[in-house]
């Protein structure tokens, strides 16, 4: 046999022997047809929102989050997490639906049976003539005067932590006043009792007591015992200021007010009340 005849007998041997193992030769030529990729279509809002909710649902929580506890339980719980810092404070958040855009924030007084901090002091400002400039002044009142003040309080040359204001000025002040003290909430209304003939009663009734004020998602925070406090007067400082958030909010009111409305929605429903201190976790109260 020649060396030719051999050499073609082994091309075509190893030819048989690779398509056997399931090789195929590739040539060179150009692609004619390249895979197309779909493009996915972006997801709606219902689906966005849809993923979030699982993605929620999927992430660790903590078991405080969801599970509730009675108050007792849960102030015991509070105090065993700060067994080394007694002198600790308990804080109260009632969270309440968020005001709708453009509504009054709720807010009020509030003179808690046992203080656990000292009261800060008002600084009022009064805009006040005459016999009720001078009641203003006797009851306490750091600055009283009539129009002559609005320069300074724009200028900030005159500033206070709460406006009054006799029904006389209202009208006078408002123009140029509104648009400095109504986005902090501190122009005075008539609706919230800071524009009225009682300026000095007013004023008398504020010593003693402590502002609460909703944020705009709807909670109200306030520091509400000690943790060496005995345990009864924890639970009646908490009862007490969940009582007068409460009738400010409209989630409790009397049968007559409720027949006069006709309905037994609250303004600001609340939503869950948790009790939380420096150190330990935020506990859900079941019994509020």
């Amino acid at each position: 046999m020649s060396l030719a005849n051999l050499a073609f007998q082994c091309r075509a041997w190893t030819g048989a022997v690779g398509l056997m193992n399931g090789r195929r030769e590739f040539h060179a030529a150009a692609v004619l047809m390249a895979r197309k990729q779909k493009e996915r279509a972006p997801l709606t809002k219902a689906q966005l929102a849809a993923k979030a909710r699982k993605r929620a649902l999927k992430a660790k929580k903590n078991v405080y989050d969801v599970e509730k506890m009675p108050l007792n339980d849960a102030i015991s719980v509070l105090r065993a997490v700060e067994v080394a810092s007694p002198n600790a404070t308990y804080e109260l958040v009632i969270k309440t639906q968020a005001p709708e855009r453009g509504a009054t924030i709720p807010k009020g007084r509030y003179s808690l049976p046992r203080e656990p901090k000292p009261k800060a002091k008002d600084r009022i400002l009064v805009f006040a003539e005459g016999r009720a400039a001078e009641e203003a002044k006797k009851a306490g009142a750091d600055i009283v005067g009539g129009v002559e003040l609005v320069e300074g309080i724009i200028s900030g040359r005159h500033q206070a932590t709460m406006y009054l204001c006799s029904p006389d000025l209202i009208r006078a002040i408002t123009p140029r006043l509104g648009r400095v003290l109504g986005p902090l909430g501190l122009m005075p209304s008539e609706r919230r009792g800071t524009v009225t003939d009682d300026v000095a009663g007013y004023i008398r009734r504020l010593q003693g007591t402590n502002e609460w004020k909703g944020d705009k998602v709807g909670a109200i925070r306030t520091a509400i015992a000690k943790m060496n406090w005995p345990l009864e007067d924890v639970i009646k400082n908490i009862r007490y200021f969940l009582t007068v958030v409460k009738r400010a909010t409209g989630n409790e009111r009397s049968s007559l007010a409720a027949k006069e409305e006709g309905s037994n929605k609250p303004q600001y429903q609340i939503v869950r009340v948790v009790l939380s201190s420096p150190h330990g976790p935020g506990i859900r109260i079941a019994d509020y």
